[in-house]
């Protein structure tokens, strides 16, 4: 394998020359924009007693929905669950595979 070697150019290691920053005159600074009044009545300054009652309410909500469904998915399991059991039951050609309620001969 040869070896091959680039052939450099002026073009490629040329320096560009930047004009330097006059020092004596200070860079411009802008003033900030003043706060748009609209925008102070979302500020979180302030705690009131009905902001804080309102969050409390809406959290014990939020927490008994999310036990709510849980509930409810952990009882969707259980269903799905029996019913794979009963359905490989009678696929595997088993005949009585329906549950007998063994209380229900008591009566």
């Amino acid at each position: 394998m040869a070896a091959q070697r680039s052939k450099a150019t002026d073009d490629d290691h040329r320096v560009v020359p930047f004009r330097p920053r006059d020092v004596r005159a200070p860079p411009r600074a802008q003033p900030p924009d003043p706060p748009n009044e609209a925008l102070s009545k979302y500020e979180g300054g302030e705690e009131r007693e009905d902001t804080y009652r309102h969050r409390m309410m809406v959290n014990l909500a939020a927490l008994a929905f999310t036990v709510v469904l849980a509930l409810a998915g952990v009882w969707l399991a259980m269903q799905i669950a029996d019913m794979r059991k009963n359905q490989d039951c009678l696929l595997s050609g088993r005949r009585n595979c329906a549950p007998i309620d063994v209380h229900a001969l008591d009566r």
